[in-house]
């Protein structure tokens, strides 16, 4: 999901509309102990996303089915699966007492309380999110932290101790409130949703899962297809796998990210891109959460945002790395607008889901690795 940042680069991605102190920042250690036999190396964890098609636009989602001690697996709560942004991001209803929640935060006293086993801090922020700056929707909340567990009956995995975004309001730029757990975001990806005045950051809950000994930090994704898209969901086994191995990493093309303050590594890379036979170099993002739309940022382009015709050729070209991603617009798929930064007030182009059809992905948390893959 395209969300909007306190870095002019990052006006696609995730980014907090209140200006904070720098995350502190540091590599996890390897799962790895040193013993006086070899260790045996942990199996990865699997899990499966339900892939939906509304006719209109498709999404890939999982569920929350417990935080803290609150039984939600008959609540159906379901999470956006979103490459895009980082960070849990659920909307507090059904999950406190509503007793606690106003239309201008929630209510208790100190600098914390604990309810349903959730510890919430008295550190408020915002994310946004939106296509551009006239298309800005705004989710408030807290940092909490509970145990979570993922997934409903076809399979969970549980994560101890997950800080993460809990909201008592989202809201158009006009004001209008949306309907609970409208916003509800699984963020995968390793840069910040929101950096707390206490130097607390809300990233990817992958981040804080262990994937045992021997396995690196991360997951890769593999290529959803077109096949099990419907319009209830259909639940997919195996989509994505949490803990990496050697051969994992050599089976993609790999692109290290940089380190933002207060944003993190956000999964953007550099990629000579063509369109309509013009080449531009333009920083990217591969993103679940964006769909129907991809959108290429080029500052040579007109002031008003153009659909690209039907059978137009794009291609991209990771530099460094060499990846390489083509495809051709139509009347309902790979749908493309070509945009000038200033008027989208983002140079961050967007691959949208479609991206993920025919594509693996890859983020390796420990040494900081996007990996791309052609299936």
């Amino acid at each position: 999901m395209k969300q909007t940042s306190s870095l002019k680069i990052f006006l696609r991605i995730v980014a907090v509309l209140l200006i904070f102190a720098m995350a502190s920042c540091s590599k996890d250690s390897k799962n790895t102990q040193t013993t006086g036999t070899t260790p045996t190396q942990a199996t990865p964890t699997k899990f499966g996303l339900y892939e939906a098609d509304s006719s209109i636009y498709k999404l890939v989602y999982t569920f929350v089915s417990k935080i803290g001690t609150q039984d939600l697996s008959s609540a159906d709560y379901d999470l956006l699966f979103d490459t895009g942004s980082g960070g849990m991001v659920i909307d507090a209803h059904g999950i406190i007492p509503s007793s606690m929640i106003t239309s201008t935060g929630i209510t208790f006293s100190g600098d914390s309380t604990v309810v349903n086993g959730i510890t919430i801090y008295n550190q408020k922020g915002t994310i946004s999110y939106g296509d551009d700056a006239s298309t800005t929707d705004n989710v408030y909340g807290y940092l909490a932290y509970a145990s979570v567990t993922f997934g409903d009956a076809n399979g969970t995995f549980t994560i101890k101790r997950l800080p993460f975004f809990l909201y008592y309001k989202a809201a158009d730029t006009k004001g209008n409130v949306f309907a609970d757990h409208e916003f509800d975001v699984l963020g995968v990806s390793s840069e910040y949703d929101v950096t707390f005045p206490n130097n607390v950051y809300i990233t990817s809950p992958f981040a804080y899962f262990d994937p045992g000994e021997g396995l690196l930090k991360g997951f890769k994704m593999a290529a959803l297809g077109t096949n099990n898209f419907g319009l209830h969901g259909a639940y997919v086994p195996g989509v994505v796998t949490l803990g990496l191995t050697p051969s994992d990493l050599s089976s993609f093309t790999m692109h290290q990210l940089s380190y933002y303050p207060g944003d993190g590594y956000a999964p953007i890379i550099p990629v000579s891109l063509t369109y309509n036979g013009k080449t531009i170099t333009t920083n990217t993002i591969f993103d679940t959460g964006t769909e129907p739309y991809s959108y290429i940022e080029d500052s040579t382009a007109g002031s008003t945002a153009v659909l690209l015709p039907n059978n137009t050729s794009v291609s991209l070209t990771s530099t460094p790395g060499g990846f390489t991603y083509s495809y051709a617009t139509s009347a309902s798929d790979n749908l493309t607008y070509v945009e000038n930064p200033t008027q989208s007030q983002s140079n961050v182009s967007v691959m949208s889901l479609e991206f993920f059809l025919n594509n693996g992905f890859m983020l390796d948390y420990y040494d900081h690795k996007l990996g791309l893959k052609n299936n």
